[in-house]
């Protein structure tokens, strides 16, 4: 599954981001509030400042936006108490928008493509830097991957791909409970010689 794409909405299980849903992860912390609650499964507002180093009282203003826009959603069996707020996100795959179903802010959409290209950049400059380090026996350990592949495919099989690609990523999903279970980034990037 997505949390956000660009793949076409038409193709598979996607819902078109409304202008609420732009609006909320058009700002980078409430991105790397998602991201941080897709990794961990779910986050107290304290906690989750203090894993993202912000101050817990602008975080709750964050958490309210992203809950309003249906990104993220209370979990109140995870709760200790009645006033302890648990969050969790919401696991489905988003698409800014397509030609059958278009962006339904175009500023937006472009602010929230920006901020994703960015936050992409990010992962693939950390990979970068570890790189170097693995090849050369320095580092041992697994930490990413950087992985380059060709291949010729028609446009519908290069859809069905990415579908099964997103289905087996789902089916590791369920594994994020182990104890040492890691966060990881996985960016898929794919470029047709059109562009």
């Amino acid at each position: 599954m997505a949390e956000n794409s660009t793949h076409d909405a038409a193709q598979g299980n996607y819902e078109t981001m409304s202008t609420e849903v732009l609006k909320a992860m058009a700002n980078p912390l409430r991105r790397r509030l998602v991201r941080a609650l897709s990794v961990a499964g779910y986050g107290r507002a304290a906690d989750l400042a203090q894993s993202l180093d912000v101050p817990a009282n602008k975080l709750s203003f964050h958490l309210r936006t992203l809950a309003k826009a249906g990104l993220i959603e209370e979990a109140p069996e995870l709760a200790r108490d009645g006033r302890d707020r648990v969050w969790r996100p919401v696991r489905k795959a988003r698409s800014v928008g397509s030609p059958q179903h278009p962006v339904a802010d175009k500023f937006l959409g472009n602010q929230v493509l920006a901020g994703v290209v960015e936050d992409d950049m990010s992962v693939l400059n950390r990979v970068a830097a570890w790189v170097p380090g693995y090849t050369s026996g320095e580092d041992p350990v697994v930490r990413g991957a950087l992985t380059d592949m060709r291949l010729r495919l028609t446009r519908e099989r290069f859809v069905a791909m990415i579908d099964a690609m997103e289905r087996v990523v789902e089916e590791f999903r369920g594994e994020q409970e182990a104890e040492d279970a890691l966060g990881w980034d996985l960016v898929i990037l794919a470029a047709s010689d059109e562009i």
